[in-house]
Protein backbone atom coordinates (compact mmCIF):
# COMPACT_ATOMS: atom_id res chain seq x y z
CA UNK A 1 0.00 0.00 0.00
CA UNK A 2 1.03 3.62 -0.56
CA UNK A 3 1.75 5.85 2.42
CA UNK A 4 -1.04 8.40 2.63
CA UNK A 5 -0.31 10.31 5.83
CA UNK A 6 2.97 10.57 7.71
CA UNK A 7 3.20 12.06 11.17
CA UNK A 8 6.70 12.77 12.39
CA UNK A 9 7.57 13.69 15.99
CA UNK A 10 4.32 15.61 16.34
CA UNK A 11 3.63 17.70 19.41
CA UNK A 12 0.38 19.65 19.29
CA UNK A 13 -1.98 21.37 21.67
CA UNK A 14 -3.39 24.70 22.70
CA UNK A 15 -1.32 27.90 22.84
CA UNK A 16 2.09 26.62 23.91
CA UNK A 17 0.77 23.70 25.99
CA UNK A 18 1.15 20.35 24.22
CA UNK A 19 -1.56 17.71 24.43
CA UNK A 20 0.26 15.36 22.07
CA UNK A 21 3.89 14.51 22.71
CA UNK A 22 6.30 13.31 20.02
CA UNK A 23 3.76 11.24 18.07
CA UNK A 24 4.97 9.43 14.95
CA UNK A 25 2.61 7.38 12.75
CA UNK A 26 2.35 6.33 9.13
CA UNK A 27 -1.16 5.72 7.80
CA UNK A 28 -1.41 3.81 4.54
CA UNK A 29 -3.87 4.39 1.73
CA UNK A 30 -7.03 2.37 2.34
CA UNK A 31 -6.50 1.59 6.02
CA UNK A 32 -9.35 1.76 8.52
CA UNK A 33 -7.74 2.98 11.73
CA UNK A 34 -9.39 3.27 15.12
CA UNK A 35 -8.01 5.87 17.54
CA UNK A 36 -8.69 4.69 21.07
CA UNK A 37 -7.79 5.74 24.58
CA UNK A 38 -9.14 7.35 27.76
CA UNK A 39 -10.69 10.81 27.85
CA UNK A 40 -8.08 13.52 27.36
CA UNK A 41 -5.57 11.18 25.73
CA UNK A 42 -5.20 13.39 22.64
CA UNK A 43 -7.45 11.74 20.06
CA UNK A 44 -9.27 14.95 19.09
CA UNK A 45 -6.03 16.94 18.95
CA UNK A 46 -4.50 14.31 16.69
CA UNK A 47 -7.48 14.39 14.31
CA UNK A 48 -7.40 18.19 14.23
CA UNK A 49 -3.71 18.01 13.36
CA UNK A 50 -4.42 15.50 10.58
CA UNK A 51 -7.06 17.80 9.09
CA UNK A 52 -4.83 20.88 9.22
CA UNK A 53 -7.06 22.69 11.70
CA UNK A 54 -4.43 22.66 14.43
CA UNK A 55 -0.84 23.57 13.63
CA UNK A 56 1.92 21.49 15.20
CA UNK A 57 3.94 22.94 18.04
CA UNK A 58 6.70 20.63 16.84
CA UNK A 59 7.07 18.04 14.11
CA UNK A 60 5.05 17.69 10.93
CA UNK A 61 2.14 16.04 9.16
CA UNK A 62 2.53 15.22 5.47
CA UNK A 63 -0.08 14.12 2.95
CA UNK A 64 1.40 12.22 0.00
CA UNK A 65 4.84 13.57 0.97
CA UNK A 66 3.67 17.21 1.01
CA UNK A 67 3.51 19.17 4.26
CA UNK A 68 -0.19 19.42 5.06
CA UNK A 69 -0.01 23.12 5.89
CA UNK A 70 1.52 23.90 2.49
CA UNK A 71 -1.53 22.53 0.67
CA UNK A 72 -4.16 25.24 -0.07
CA UNK A 73 -7.33 24.79 1.98
CA UNK A 74 -9.52 24.02 -1.02
CA UNK A 75 -7.14 21.37 -2.34
CA UNK A 76 -6.81 19.93 1.15
CA UNK A 77 -10.60 19.67 1.43
CA UNK A 78 -10.65 17.58 -1.75
CA UNK A 79 -8.22 15.17 -0.09
CA UNK A 80 -9.37 15.07 3.55
CA UNK A 81 -12.91 15.22 4.94
CA UNK A 82 -13.60 15.60 8.67
CA UNK A 83 -16.54 14.87 10.94
CA UNK A 84 -16.05 16.82 14.20
CA UNK A 85 -17.37 15.95 17.62
CA UNK A 86 -20.98 16.96 18.15
CA UNK A 87 -21.04 19.92 20.54
CA UNK A 88 -24.80 20.26 20.88
CA UNK A 89 -24.91 23.38 18.71
CA UNK A 90 -26.77 23.20 15.40
CA UNK A 91 -27.03 25.96 12.78
CA UNK A 92 -30.32 27.27 11.42
CA UNK A 93 -29.63 26.00 7.92
CA UNK A 94 -31.40 23.48 5.71
CA UNK A 95 -29.88 20.01 6.09
CA UNK A 96 -29.30 19.64 2.34
CA UNK A 97 -27.53 23.00 2.23
CA UNK A 98 -25.26 21.80 5.02
CA UNK A 99 -24.40 18.63 3.10
CA UNK A 100 -23.80 20.66 -0.07
CA UNK A 101 -21.03 22.49 1.80
CA UNK A 102 -19.06 19.30 1.34
CA UNK A 103 -18.92 20.12 -2.37
CA UNK A 104 -16.89 23.27 -1.63
CA UNK A 105 -13.64 21.88 -3.15
CA UNK A 106 -15.32 21.48 -6.54
CA UNK A 107 -17.08 24.83 -6.89
CA UNK A 108 -15.60 27.27 -9.38
CA UNK A 109 -14.89 30.85 -8.38
CA UNK A 110 -17.81 32.09 -10.51
CA UNK A 111 -20.38 29.35 -10.09
CA UNK A 112 -22.62 27.88 -7.43
CA UNK A 113 -23.58 24.28 -6.82
CA UNK A 114 -24.20 22.23 -9.95
CA UNK A 115 -26.83 19.57 -10.59
CA UNK A 116 -24.08 17.00 -10.06
CA UNK A 117 -23.25 18.53 -6.66
CA UNK A 118 -26.87 18.23 -5.60
CA UNK A 119 -27.05 14.65 -6.87
CA UNK A 120 -23.94 13.70 -4.90
CA UNK A 121 -25.29 15.39 -1.77
CA UNK A 122 -28.67 13.66 -2.00
CA UNK A 123 -26.98 10.29 -2.63
CA UNK A 124 -24.89 10.73 0.51
CA UNK A 125 -27.99 11.71 2.46
CA UNK A 126 -29.71 8.55 1.24
CA UNK A 127 -26.70 6.47 2.30
CA UNK A 128 -26.83 7.99 5.80
CA UNK A 129 -30.65 7.77 6.03
CA UNK A 130 -30.99 11.56 6.23
CA UNK A 131 -32.76 12.24 2.92
CA UNK A 132 -36.10 12.32 4.73
CA UNK A 133 -35.25 15.63 6.35
CA UNK A 134 -33.14 17.15 3.56
CA UNK A 135 -35.31 20.28 3.51
CA UNK A 136 -35.67 20.72 7.27
CA UNK A 137 -33.56 23.08 9.33
CA UNK A 138 -30.64 21.38 11.04
CA UNK A 139 -31.76 23.15 14.20
CA UNK A 140 -34.92 21.03 14.23
CA UNK A 141 -33.03 17.73 14.12
CA UNK A 142 -32.12 15.49 17.02
CA UNK A 143 -28.47 15.17 17.98
CA UNK A 144 -28.17 11.80 16.26
CA UNK A 145 -29.87 13.04 13.11
CA UNK A 146 -27.54 16.03 12.97
CA UNK A 147 -24.50 13.79 13.39
CA UNK A 148 -25.61 11.74 10.41
CA UNK A 149 -25.99 14.94 8.36
CA UNK A 150 -22.39 15.85 9.24
CA UNK A 151 -21.29 12.40 8.08
CA UNK A 152 -23.21 12.89 4.83
CA UNK A 153 -21.43 16.23 4.34
CA UNK A 154 -18.03 14.57 4.78
CA UNK A 155 -18.90 11.80 2.33
CA UNK A 156 -20.12 14.40 -0.19
CA UNK A 157 -16.56 15.75 -0.32
CA UNK A 158 -15.54 12.49 -2.03
CA UNK A 159 -12.15 12.75 -0.36
CA UNK A 160 -9.82 9.76 -0.21
CA UNK A 161 -9.34 10.25 3.54
CA UNK A 162 -12.16 10.61 6.07
CA UNK A 163 -11.50 11.61 9.69
CA UNK A 164 -14.22 11.06 12.28
CA UNK A 165 -14.22 12.25 15.90
CA UNK A 166 -16.76 10.25 17.92
CA UNK A 167 -19.04 10.65 14.92
CA UNK A 168 -21.61 8.08 16.10
CA UNK A 169 -21.64 8.94 19.82
CA UNK A 170 -25.29 10.05 19.71
CA UNK A 171 -26.58 7.30 17.43
CA UNK A 172 -28.63 4.29 18.43
CA UNK A 173 -27.31 0.78 17.78
CA UNK A 174 -28.99 0.32 14.40
CA UNK A 175 -27.81 3.68 13.03
CA UNK A 176 -24.30 3.13 14.39
CA UNK A 177 -24.05 -0.20 12.58
CA UNK A 178 -25.40 1.38 9.38
CA UNK A 179 -22.78 4.14 9.50
CA UNK A 180 -19.89 1.79 10.24
CA UNK A 181 -21.06 -0.61 7.53
CA UNK A 182 -21.01 2.37 5.16
CA UNK A 183 -17.51 3.39 6.30
CA UNK A 184 -16.35 -0.19 5.86
CA UNK A 185 -17.68 -0.15 2.29
CA UNK A 186 -15.72 3.04 1.60
CA UNK A 187 -12.65 1.44 3.14
CA UNK A 188 -13.02 -1.54 0.81
CA UNK A 189 -13.02 0.82 -2.20
CA UNK A 190 -9.75 2.44 -1.10
CA UNK A 191 -10.82 5.28 1.18
CA UNK A 192 -8.63 5.83 4.23
CA UNK A 193 -10.74 6.02 7.38
CA UNK A 194 -9.36 7.30 10.70
CA UNK A 195 -11.91 7.35 13.51
CA UNK A 196 -11.72 8.24 17.19
CA UNK A 197 -14.02 5.75 18.90
CA UNK A 198 -14.87 5.30 22.59
CA UNK A 199 -16.62 1.96 22.03
CA UNK A 200 -13.66 -0.39 21.93
CA UNK A 201 -15.81 -3.34 20.84
CA UNK A 202 -17.13 -1.38 17.87
CA UNK A 203 -13.57 -0.47 16.92
CA UNK A 204 -12.46 -4.09 17.12
CA UNK A 205 -15.34 -5.19 14.88
CA UNK A 206 -14.70 -2.72 12.07
CA UNK A 207 -11.13 -1.42 12.10
CA UNK A 208 -8.11 -3.09 10.55
CA UNK A 209 -5.69 -1.31 12.87
CA UNK A 210 -5.96 0.18 16.35
CA UNK A 211 -3.86 3.05 17.72
CA UNK A 212 -4.14 3.61 21.47
CA UNK A 213 -3.21 6.94 23.03
CA UNK A 214 -2.70 7.74 26.69
CA UNK A 215 -1.45 10.99 28.20
CA UNK A 216 -0.83 12.35 24.71
CA UNK A 217 1.42 9.53 23.55
CA UNK A 218 0.95 6.50 21.34
CA UNK A 219 1.21 3.51 23.67
CA UNK A 220 0.00 0.76 21.32
CA UNK A 221 -0.31 0.44 17.55
CA UNK A 222 -1.12 -2.71 15.64
CA UNK A 223 -3.69 -5.07 14.24
CA UNK A 224 -6.79 -5.81 16.28
CA UNK A 225 -5.63 -9.38 16.91
CA UNK A 226 -2.23 -8.24 18.19
CA UNK A 227 -3.17 -5.38 20.51
CA UNK A 228 -6.72 -6.11 21.72
CA UNK A 229 -5.73 -8.19 24.76
CA UNK A 230 -6.73 -8.37 28.42
CA UNK A 231 -3.38 -7.03 29.60
CA UNK A 232 -3.19 -4.15 27.13
CA UNK A 233 -6.76 -2.95 27.68
CA UNK A 234 -6.50 -3.23 31.47
CA UNK A 235 -3.30 -1.18 31.48
CA UNK A 236 -4.61 1.52 29.15
CA UNK A 237 -8.01 2.01 30.79
CA UNK A 238 -6.98 1.36 34.43
CA UNK A 239 -9.86 -1.09 34.70
CA UNK A 240 -9.85 -4.91 34.73
CA UNK A 241 -10.92 -5.89 31.21
CA UNK A 242 -11.26 -9.36 29.74
CA UNK A 243 -11.62 -10.36 26.12
CA UNK A 244 -13.47 -13.07 24.24
CA UNK A 245 -14.17 -13.95 20.60
CA UNK A 246 -17.26 -12.57 18.91
CA UNK A 247 -19.50 -15.59 18.21
CA UNK A 248 -20.17 -14.55 14.60
CA UNK A 249 -17.15 -12.58 13.34
CA UNK A 250 -14.51 -14.10 15.65
CA UNK A 251 -13.18 -10.58 16.30
CA UNK A 252 -11.92 -9.99 19.85
CA UNK A 253 -14.40 -8.26 22.14
CA UNK A 254 -14.11 -6.93 25.69
CA UNK A 255 -16.18 -7.11 28.86
CA UNK A 256 -15.76 -5.61 32.31
CA UNK A 257 -17.28 -6.05 35.76
CA UNK A 258 -19.32 -3.25 37.40
CA UNK A 259 -17.51 -1.71 40.35
CA UNK A 260 -14.11 -3.02 39.31
CA UNK A 261 -12.48 0.24 38.14
CA UNK A 262 -11.56 1.37 41.65
CA UNK A 263 -9.39 -1.72 42.15
CA UNK A 264 -6.69 -0.29 39.89
CA UNK A 265 -6.80 3.32 41.10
Amino acid sequence: MTARINIQNLSAGYSSTPVLHDVSLSIQQGEMVGLLGPNGSGKTTLLMSLSGIRKPLKGSVTLNDTNLLQIPAKQRAAQIASVPQYTGETPDIEALSLVLMGRYPYISALGGYSAEDKEVALTCMKETATEGFAYRSARDLSGGEFQRVLIARALAQQAKTVLLDEATSGLDIARTIEIFDLLKQRHHTGTTVVAAIHDINLAALYCTRLVFLKHGRVVLDGTVEDVFTDENLTTIYDTPIHTFKHPVTNAPQAFFTPGSAATLR
